[in-house]
């Protein structure tokens, strides 16, 4: 018989406690606890649904196509009334420019930037070969289809490349054609005529399912660019469902069960369907679009009546995140600013350091192990923006004791700080977001008056640029001075409220689910993906941590020690946080993704 060693090709190693150094499946003995041991990660065993903001125009029988946190709907019916509205998603939907065509239950393909929509029902016949393409500001209508129908399935990755999968022809249809970007040509057909069905994937790999035969099936059908195979029955028979993925990772919800409207969830793994979280809202005639079947969005169908409402979904098997706390930094603080790439390059500047509201000038350089002053402002301050890296960041604002609040701002280079020019209004409470010290921005604050001013920084001066759309002080923020996440706040009349920069214009997007002020950020160079830390919620110092994956805030888990007024910088993966009200030392590092480790038993 092998011996462990031989199978494995490491020796069972003999540590007191749980040993750090091991790797996934690595057995040990824990001589302290007198315990064999091993760890594997620890990953999330279900999916989940999150809201994620409302169309402008509620409907059902709407078309999408996209990603999670860049999607395009169009189309569309209230009773009598068909649309031709076209709505853009990036955290939030805005209307664009309409279809030539007001029509619904249309089969539809692609991404937010190039996507085909075709057939569907029109005033005043039902049924249509309209073909129109997307190019991410118009529609264009291009050559028709062999073959008139409504609620027909659809795939492809772009508008240049589409199958369109049966439908209402005007009886239920096995028809399949196929677009090369000019002109559509009759392919093989399913083998199983249908209307209502979901089709997603690419037009040489697709997937067709669930649909109306009569009656609802749960008959699945997988394309490999010829011909049509029947694969593995989804566990639940239904039609009109919404449906994101490629062949081999697909995902199927809500639709009609033939009785009743359902909020089901199904996963394909390219050979099975597996039961996961339903839908908050149980609906059919829905839109859903998404890359995978880990990330999709489902927008607006019939609950009844007509929804409005969008949910995006993240999927199981993902990282699940855990906060450490590590090495106190040399000052206790609060109210201070920090600026870094990840969670092992940080450095935290200013703040107020005790009861007395006295502020200090002291900069910190975490690497990892850590902390080390370093080279200190010039200007003492707290309750200022911060934002960049380690080595090239930016201070700019805040409160000097005892007075006043300045609009100062001081350039970091790695090793000292030097005085820059002044932005326009001098305030205090306001977060910053950018990549270095010659790119960011500032938003918000307080003066007073509280403020909804946003000022850029291009490296050299200041300059104001569009405001919030609700004026707030004690918010947080992460992104580039192009496109930024802020959230959060005081003086606002609702502290979940979050709101999505692109350079220009503030949006608001999807909300916290839990009101704060004086939390941290972490969401180095991005306005996709990134971290709310603590803060008060409300009065009360909390530990709560949200993550925003572009489309919706999820909570996450929770810092060791609930705190106020704290500093973060970092990414999703790798984030620190420091500092506290009343002025601490204590310091958390966050990794996103932790392991579980398992005693083996008698």
């Amino acid at each position: 018989m092998a011996t462990y060693k031989e199978t494995v090709g490491t020796a069972v190693t003999n540590y007191a406690g749980n040993n750090p150094g091991v790797v996934e499946g690595e057995l040990w003995y824990d001589s302290t606890n007198k315990d064999f041991k091993y760890q594997y990660p620890a990953i999330t065993t279900s999916g989940s649904w999150a809201s994620a903001g409302t169309l402008n125009q509620a409907r059902s029988n709407i078309t999408g196509a996209g990603i999670i946190s860049s999607s395009v709907a169009f189309g569309g019916q209230v009773g009598a009334t068909l649309y031709a509205n076209t709505e853009l998603y990036n955290g939030a939907w805005t209307e664009v420019n309409n279809l030539n065509t007001a029509r619904y239950a249309m089969g539809g393909n692609g991404i937010s930037t190039s996507a085909l929509g075709y057939g569907g029902n029109k005033v005043p016949s039902p049924g249509s070969t309209d073909t129109e393409s997307w190019n991410g500001t118009n529609w264009t209508a291009v050559n028709v289809m062999n073959t008139s129908r409504s609620y027909a399935g659809g795939a492809g990755a772009d508008n240049t490349s589409a199958l369109v999968i049966g439908g209402d022809a005007p009886s239920p249809s096995n028809a399949v054609e196929s677009w090369n970007g000019s002109n559509w040509t009759a392919v093989n057909s399913l083998n199983t005529a249908r209307s209502q069905a979901r089709g997603t994937g690419t037009q040489t790999a697709a997937l067709a399912y669930a649909g109306n035969t009569p009656p609802v099936t749960a008959a699945t059908e997988i394309w490999n660019g010829t011909n049509w195979t029947n694969v593995n029955d989804m566990n639940t028979a239904r039609s009109s469902v919404g449906g994101a993925g490629p062949n081999t990772a697909a995902l199927a919800f809500g639709g009609y069960n033939g009785t009743a409207r359902v909020g089901n969830t199904e996963i394909w793994n390219g050979t099975n369907w597996s039961e996961d979280a339903d839908l908050a809202t149980a609906r059919n005639n829905l839109g859903g679009d998404g890359a995978t079947n880990t990330a999709a969005l489902a927008f607006g169908g019939e609950a009844p009546p007509q929804s409005n409402a969008t949910e995006a979904w993240t999927g199981p098997n993902q990282p699940i995140g855990a906060w450490a706390t590590i090495t106190a930094m040399n000052t206790a603080r609060y109210a201070a600013a920090a600026a870094g790439a990840t969670g092992t390059a940080s450095i935290v500047f200013g703040g107020a350091v005790g009861p007395s509201s006295s502020y200090t000038a002291n900069t910190e350089l975490w690497n990892g192990s850590n902390w080390t002053e370093v080279n200190n402002l010039d200007v003492a301050r707290n309750q200022f923006a911060g934002f960049g890296t380690s080595t090239s960041a930016i201070a700019a604002g805040g409160n000097t004791y005892p007075g006043p609040v300045v609009s100062s701002t001081e350039l970091w280079n790695g090793t000292n700080w030097t005085e820059v020019n002044t932005f326009t209004s001098a305030r205090r409470l306001m977060p910053g977001a950018g990549a270095d010290s010659t790119s960011g921005i500032i938003a918000g604050g307080l003066g007073p008056p509280t403020y909804a001013i946003t000022e850029s920084w291009n490296g050299t001066n200041w300059s104001e640029t569009g405001d919030l759309n609700a004026s707030r002080y004690q918010n947080a923020m992460f992104g580039i001075a192009t496109a930024a996440l802020t959230f959060g706040g005081d003086d606002t009349p609702d502290a979940t409220v979050t709101e999505l920069f692109n350079g220009t214009n503030w949006t608001e997007v999807s909300n916290l689910n839990t009101g704060i002020k004086s939390a941290a950020a972490a969401g180095y160079n991005s306005s996709t993906s990134g971290l709310k830390i603590g803060g008060a919620a409300p009065g009360a110092a909390t530990a709560n941590t949200e993550e925003w994956n572009g489309a919706s805030w999820t909570e996450i888990a929770n810092l060791n020690t609930a705190r106020g007024d704290l500093t973060g910088s970092g990414t999703t993966s790798s984030a620190v946080s420091g500092g506290a009200d009343p002025a601490s030392t204590v310091a958390e590092e966050w990794s996103g993704s932790s392991t579980v480790t398992k005693v083996l038993t008698d």
